[in-house]
């Protein structure tokens, strides 16, 4: 099985227009508006859908509120999403529509799959430049006006399951864990797929503002080349009349990435990021015990769980460990950083 990544995102909104124009300012370009709903298509083949939170072709969930109400992976061969649709549907019920295979796990996150070829994303990167180190000679760098997205980095979600979906994502979808943060979540990577995360799982009931119990959606990454084409789409953001998060610009630790969110009107934030880990199955997951020092390095505006010092030690996980973390606190080697 290879899992090639989030290939389509489908909203369920109170308000289309609203999202629309939201996603438009964005950057994501917008193929077509077509009996109240709205298509975007990607630069790598993939598809954000907005549609209406009471359409009737939405799925019904364990999702409370608006926001993506579906994710549908792409599968990278006809064989393999012929094996995977028998797996699961060995005890779920699959419905089949235009070569689309959607059901619904225990943890009620509606999920889907079909064949899908992502299309090659060309980016060029300026170098940078550093005292004692030219990369970049006689050379400007190049100025955007916009910022657009290629491609869906991840999906992140809020449940009080969240370590059954973690482990059923493992075991049943061939789900790679990279990371977990106790008691807090788990970063998950698709196995076709080198991006830290494709889908970031939440602790529902963690002592943190906006976890309630209940499953929601959280926020989507969406990638683009660079720190100047993320903070011009901040400020091209800003000038159209969206607000963003709090803390503005910031870069995670536990995945390096670069991040920039707003506030939806689809649900949730939107996110810009760029530059995060790429990593493969030699990867080792850690576990950050202090799970919110995990959450940033720096950003612009300082939370208030990062006004003392990060805690700078994990435990790397054994494949062993790594499942027990899904079940409970697992244990390893620590090390200082």
């Amino acid at each position: 099985m290879a899992i090639n990544g989030i290939k389509r995102l489908r909203y369920g909104v109170e308000n289309v227009s609203e999202a629309i124009r939201f996603f438009t300012d964005f950057g994501l370009p917008l193929a077509r508006v077509e009996a109240g709903v709205g298509y975007f298509a990607l630069s790598n083949g993939s598809a954000v859908e907005i549609l209406p939170l009471d359409h009737p072709s939405l799925p019904s969930s364990a999702i409370e509120g608006p926001g993506v109400c579906e994710v549908e992976w792409g599968i990278n061969s006809v064989p393999a999403l012929d094996a995977l649709v028998k797996e699961i549907g060995s005890d779920h019920d699959i419905r089949h529509e235009d070569g689309i295979f959607r059901f619904l796990p225990s943890f009620g996150i509606p999920m889907s799959f079909s064949h899908w070829t992502p299309f090659p994303v060309v980016n060029a990167p300026d170098p940078v430049n550093a005292p004692g180190v030219v990369k970049r000679l006689n050379t400007h760098r190049k100025w955007r006006r916009r910022a657009y997205p290629k491609v869906i980095n991840h999906v992140v979600f809020r449940t009080p399951a969240y370590n059954e979906a973690a482990a059923f994502m493992r075991s049943r979808l061939g789900f790679r864990l990279s990371d977990v943060q106790e008691g807090f979540g788990s970063y998950l990577r698709a196995d076709g797929c080198n991006n830290h995360h494709n889908l970031l799982l939440l602790n529902a009931n963690a002592p943190y503002p906006g976890c309630d119990g209940m499953t929601r959606f959280d926020h989507v990454n969406f990638g683009v080349e660079d720190i100047d084409e993320l903070m011009i789409g901040a400020n091209y953001m800003t000038r159209k009349g969206w607000d963003p998060s709090h803390v503005g610009l910031g870069r995670h630790r536990i995945d390096s990435a670069l991040f920039y969110y707003l506030e939806c009107p689809a649900g949730g934030e939107a996110e810009y990021g760029a530059d995060a880990d790429y990593v493969d199955d030699s990867w080792v997951p850690r576990n950050f015990h202090v799970p919110l020092f995990a959450y940033s390095h720096f950003t612009h505006n300082i939370p208030h769980f990062l006004h003392e010092p990060p805690e700078w030690a994990f435990t790397y996980l054994t494949e062993e460990e790594a499942a027990a973390s899904l079940t409970h606190s697992g244990n390893g080697v620590n090390e200082d950083v």
